[in-house]
């Protein structure tokens, strides 16, 4: 168990892998969230996690306890910070009732952080498109920019999907129930899509929504 001070361990971590809440954390540990709360409560950190820090991400064990030396140790200085495009392409995914889905003609590409996306999912398999409609405020708005990470297909209860209906596609939340996939929204004015087990089968899964942004008004 590192005697180091959590938060300042923590405060690093976060700062270079691009973890955003300690649940992303607990995840890429392994561990419960509750296990992340109680060793910020004895304020260190177990050599296990610094471990695990290391093979997911390279992160030096000593920069981690320290601050002090190179951060990564699995890549050369220049290659600590390296981005990979990913296109944006001209489909319009609809966070309402649906729109007609267009060609993948890419419209230009933008540039992320390559171990950020790592940790999001397969970089290869990403796309980035635009969202038109309001079923999923507040959390994603009209005029946003999803990213979608098309090799993760299996379906999470509760994750957000890309996903096609015939020649529609939309984002929206799935569930799995006995004979029935439901898709949700985050609006409460749009009442839940309910498909039979014949009609579930009818439905793409295009991809997992992984981040969204948009422009401030």
């Amino acid at each position: 168990m590192s005697t180091y001070n959590f938060d300042q361990v923590m405060h690093r971590v976060f700062k270079a892998t691009g973890i955003e809440s300690q649940t992303e954390l607990a995840k890429i540990l392994q561990v419960n969230r509750s296990a992340v709360t109680q060793a910020r409560k004895k304020g260190s950190v177990p050599d296990r996690w610094l471990l695990l820090l290391f093979r997911e991400f390279g992160l030096s064990p000593e920069w981690l306890e320290t601050g002090v030396g190179r951060i990564f140790l699995t890549q050369s200085p220049k290659d600590e910070f390296s981005f990979k495009k990913i296109p944006k392409v001209r489909a319009r995914i609809c966070a309402g009732n649906g729109s007609f889905e267009t060609d993948g003609v890419i419209q230009g590409y933008y540039s992320f952080r390559v171990d950020w996306l790592k940790r999001k999912g397969s970089a290869e398999k990403m796309v980035l498109m635009d969202i038109f409609g309001n079923s999923m405020e507040p959390e994603i708005k009209d005029g946003d920019t999803v990213l979608v990470d098309q090799s993760q297909k299996n379906v999470l209860a509760g994750a957000m999907y890309a996903v096609g209906i015939e020649d529609t596609i939309m984002v929206k939340r799935i569930e799995k129930r006995p004979s029935q996939l439901v898709l949700l929204s985050n609006h409460k004015d749009y009442e839940p899509i309910f498909l039979a087990a014949d009609d579930a089968g009818n439905v793409r899964i295009i991809g997992k929504v992984v981040w969204c942004c948009r422009d401030l008004r």
